[in-house]
């Protein structure tokens, strides 16, 4: 497979993964972090950091945005639940955290 397909490829599974997390409301960064060990912050991390390493200016609110599909604040307020005691702990007990 050629550079450019194995982008193209890359760029296309990244964008499936952001829409199912956009329609995916119910699941919390949390959750993801508990589970995974990575949430929608650290997607918006990681493209800000990658549009950094090509010299391009971006900030955290600009990436988050793009991953989020809006203001972060305005998700948050939508859609982000407090966490539970379990949820919590779970979160303190797994480590590290970016």
């Amino acid at each position: 497979m050629d550079d450019k397909t194995r982008t193209e490829l890359e760029a296309a599974a990244f964008r499936r993964l952001r829409d199912h997390l956009a329609e995916r409301t119910d699941v919390q960064n949390i959750d993801m972090m508990n589970l995974a060990g990575f949430c929608r912050n650290c997607l918006s991390r990681w493209y800000q950091e990658a549009a950094a390493e090509r010299g391009m200016d971006m900030d955290k609110d600009q990436s988050r945005e793009i991953v989020y599909g809006m203001p972060y604040s305005e998700w948050r307020d939508k859609y982000q639940t407090e966490a539970t005691a379990e949820q919590a702990d779970a979160f303190s007990k797994s480590a590290p955290h970016d």
